[in-house]
């Protein structure tokens, strides 16, 4: 039997823009609970995607972000000794948290530019709807699509 269900602890929102999801995605890029380094580095990939792209970075971001959520992910079910992968659909928190830790991760995967820019790239492609972030997504809605045999496992 399971314990019972953590409690959702509030976010507080980032002291430039005021709203809860960046102040989430600096808690996902700090590093060593440096928070202010965390926030340094969002807020220059902002103002380089504003120069990029000649529009609100905040519009831009969440656009990419709501282009990069995965809608759809699979998760292991054991049914009778066998395992199955269980296509399910994603909470839109778990979700965007599932996006911006995408994001953070292929950022820090490319090499020889600093992470401001790297992130700026990584919001620039999702927002034009390519690159990894977004070929991550399509790979995890394919896999749910091919285990759709198995949704009758849902619980």
């Amino acid at each position: 039997m399971r314990r019972r269900r953590a409690p959702k602890r509030e976010v507080k929102g980032d002291p430039k823009y005021n709203t809860d999801v960046i102040g989430r995605f600096v808690s996902i890029v700090m590093r060593d609970g440096k928070k202010g380094v965390a926030q340094k580095l969002i807020y220059d990939s902002f103002n380089i995607v504003e120069e990029r792209i000649k529009s609100d970075a905040l519009k831009i971001f969440f656009s990419a972000l709501d282009n990069a959520r995965p809608r759809l992910e699979v998760r292991p079910r054991r049914i009778g000794g066998a395992t199955y992968q269980v296509p399910m659909e994603v909470p839109k928190d778990r979700g965007l948290t599932i996006a911006l830790r995408w994001m953070r991760d292929y950022a820090r995967r490319k090499k020889g530019k600093p992470m401001s820019v790297k992130l700026a790239e990584e919001i620039i492609s999702a927002y034009k709807n390519e690159g990894a972030v977004i070929k991550k997504k399509e790979d995890t809605h394919k896999m749910a699509e091919a285990n759709k045999a198995f949704a009758h496992f849902r619980w």
